[in-house]
């Protein structure tokens, strides 16, 4: 796969992103979004990708916003349709993906770029990273997602806060507020990314999208949580992975999904 804005390799089940726009701090300009895009629907469909890996490119960025001269002179239904689009396109995309995706959050995550993280399943940082929107210095509101997602994670007050005050907070803060899960050394940062994900992949992938769908379903509009995890488990029983866990428990060794 080639793209112009971004880097993806693949190794034994794991593939990584790279947002490659270092002269720009990786910002997320139209051709970066349909990009990404583009290589998460594919990275989906490869079955033999188990988790994806997402960062930014060099030391000071994961990104560090949208590409903002490309809406400065939008108007009002232009400006709504670049959010509507972005979300639909990419953000959504992110974090319906039945395929786990871990942001490494390797510096500068601003506006979009810290909803592009949000959007991802969850979130490790290196001990550099600064996070937050500033996009009300701008006179606009986070349209990608943020005035969502960010109270979902920090809640309300926090996100309150952070979005008024258009302020960064850092690495430790995100950590200490829930935004990001781990904070560790940038040069520790990726290595940490993949002994999570390969704890992950040792589990059922079945499972585990299972166990997406309803975890997400706590947080959409008119769904009962609950009742999308009674469905999803119950789906489980009817997997080979279910009997392979299972049968491998009683015979106290380790299972060999068949679906992994």
């Amino acid at each position: 796969m080639k793209f112009n804005n971004i880097l993806v390799s693949q190794n034994k089940g794991l593939a990584s992103i790279t947002i490659n726009r270092p002269k720009k701090l990786n910002a997320l300009n139209k051709e970066t979004i349909e990009d990404l895009s583009n290589v998460f629907q594919t990275l989906e469909e490869d079955s033999n990708i188990k988790v994806i890996i997402l960062t930014g490119a060099g030391e000071k960025a994961f990104v560090a916003g949208a590409d903002i001269s490309e809406f400065a002179h939008f108007s009002v239904n232009e400006g709504g349709s670049l959010a509507r689009k972005g979300q639909e396109m990419l953000f959504n995309l992110v974090e319906n993906l039945s395929t786990p995706v871990i942001a490494a959050v390797n510096g500068f995550a601003l506006g979009g770029g810290l909803e592009l993280a949000m959007a991802c399943h969850f979130r490790v940082a290196s001990d550099n990273a600064k996070m937050g929107l500033p996009e009300v210095s701008l006179g606009v509101i986070p349209g990608y997602g943020g005035t969502q997602r960010l109270p979902q994670l920090v809640g309300k007050g926090k996100a309150m806060e952070m979005i008024m005050t258009a302020g960064m907070i850092s690495a430790d803060e995100a950590k200490d507020w829930g935004l990001v899960n781990h904070v560790t050394s940038q040069e520790e940062l990726i290595p940490l990314a993949e002994k999570i994900a390969s704890k992950i992949m040792r589990n059922s992938l079945v499972a585990i999208t299972a166990a997406i769908t309803a975890v997400n379903a706590n947080f959409e509009d008119g769904i009962n949580g609950f009742d999308i995890e009674i469905e999803e488990f119950g789906n489980c029983f009817g997997t080979e992975d279910f009997k392979e866990g299972t049968t491998a428990f009683l015979e106290k060794r380790k299972p060999n999904f068949p679906n992994n």
